[in-house]
């Protein structure tokens, strides 16, 4: 049989298949870890082109605003139906690629935002930027928790947990790149809305190609019709820690719409900042704090970390808001990065937590409730400041907002630390034993 190259039979007298070659890595569609490794960037950079585009909504809608001459309350509907169709998408679409696959979603879903990007380049009244941006936010509610799933199932275990936390920095830092290209454009360029898009396009394009050279990581189940029932769908073993993080997760969104929602209004106000590009930046700091901080909380033990971001965003939000209150703009700015540098702490563990208490099957579900959570704390909140300034005024209404965001972060705080005394009991109380 050795002379024949052919593994022994077994007691039973079958043959044993022979063993796996060590350190392949292969997909559900066959695929090796050849083709990962060629369009994991890719698929990375799609993904944060995916939040790119809607960071650079809050620089444009101030000079649309300049230029059409609409009210706020449209200013703040073009901001506030991006995550309404969003969260509508989440809730009905969020755990269709447990079924059909990643892929089919992802190119879906990429398409639909180079159709949100055409929108954008003819538009010619507020009425096309609510439509796009509705547009937009169905592409980002299918493409974002499917985005998170596929890199990480695409990691070789040895890089999952760095895998993790890009993912998780991927949103934020799309969010900030966009303002802050889109405020530049705005001050330095005559043709802002095509520099922005056209450029948005070709990544988009490329974001295509290699979510199609990318090895499927989902294998395909029945069920696909049912998923579509709007629900919350949280795996057992999962929702202990997810009822916990959801108020930290909360804050940390809330907060960064606090700047691409207010920011832009506040700026010019409250700070008489009219300089695109420095308006831009304004608004890029906290998701720019929030990226790098998710990548540096990378190294530290996840419970730990989501009990630091809780501390760092309630310290933010105070400082942010005490600065719009006494009209100090050098508090804003620390309480931007305190802040900032809290969610991305927050966030990113929360998903280092999560993400290991599920397989591949149900993983796209449960990061869909995490994003559900996340942008409901995002753009609802946002739509409420805008109807509550026009009866209080701006600075009052980020004076509540930023309360809220603090309120909700000492919950989480004091929630996660009360966990974390009760486990660290009860491996005392083992230890005895």
């Amino acid at each position: 049989m050795k002379l024949l190259g052919l593994p022994p039979p077994d007691r039973l007298g079958r043959r044993r298949r022979p063993p796996r070659p060590a350190g392949r890595d292969t997909a559900p569609g066959g695929h090796g870890a050849a083709p990962r490794r060629l369009s994991t960037p890719g698929v990375v950079i799609a993904s944060v082109a995916v939040a790119f585009g809607a960071g650079a909504g809050s620089p444009l809608f101030v000079l649309y605003q300049r230029e059409w001459g609409f009210p706020d309350w449209q200013l703040t509907a073009a901001f506030t139906v991006y995550a309404v169709a969003l969260l509508a998408t989440l809730l009905v679409a969020g755990s269709v690629s447990d079924h059909i696959g990643r892929r089919p979603v992802l190119v879906g879903a990429l398409v639909l935002l180079l159709l949100t990007s055409t929108l954008f380049l003819f538009a010619d009244g507020i009425g096309w930027i609510i439509a796009a941006r509705a547009v937009q936010g169905m592409a980002t509610g299918a493409a974002t928790s499917t985005f998170t799933a596929t890199i990480i199932e695409l990691a070789s275990p040895r890089r999952r947990r760095t895998m993790t936390v890009l993912t998780s920095a991927a949103p934020v830092g799309g969010l900030a790149l966009g303002a802050f290209f889109a405020g530049a454009a705005v001050q330095f360029t005559p043709h802002p809305t095509g520099v922005v898009f056209i450029g948005l396009a070709v990544v988009l394009a490329y974001g295509i190609a290699s979510v199609l050279a990318a090895p499927e990581t989902a294998v395909r189940r029945p069920g696909v019709l049912a998923s579509l029932r709007p629900r919350l769908s949280v795996v057992p073993a999962a929702r202990p820690w997810f009822w916990s993080l959801a108020p930290l997760v909360a804050a940390g969104w809330m907060f960064s719409g606090l700047f691409l929602g207010l920011a832009p209004s506040f700026d010019g106000s409250v700070f008489g900042i009219h300089n695109e590009a420095a308006n831009g930046a304004i608004v890029a700091l906290q998701p720019l704090s929030a990226a790098l901080a998710g990548m540096a909380f990378g190294r530290v033990e996840a419970e730990r970390a989501t009990r630091l971001g809780a501390l760092l965003l309630l310290t933010g939000a105070v400082l942010a808001v005490s600065g719009v209150a006494a009209t100090h703009l050098s508090l804003v700015i620390v309480g931007a990065l305190a802040g900032g540098a809290g969610q991305g702490a927050a966030f990113g563990s929360s998903l280092r937590i999560l993400g290991p208490l599920t397989d591949n099957a149900r993983r796209g579900s449960l990061f869909a409730a995490v994003y559900l959570v996340a942008y409901t704390a995002y753009g609802v909140p946002v739509l409420a400041a805008g109807v509550a300034s026009d009866l209080v005024g701006l600075p009052a209404t980020v004076v509540v907002h930023g309360a809220l965001v603090a309120a909700l972060a000492g919950v989480a705080g004091a929630s996660l630390a009360l966990r974390a005394r009760t486990a660290s009991q009860r491996a005392k109380t083992a230890g005895k034993w």
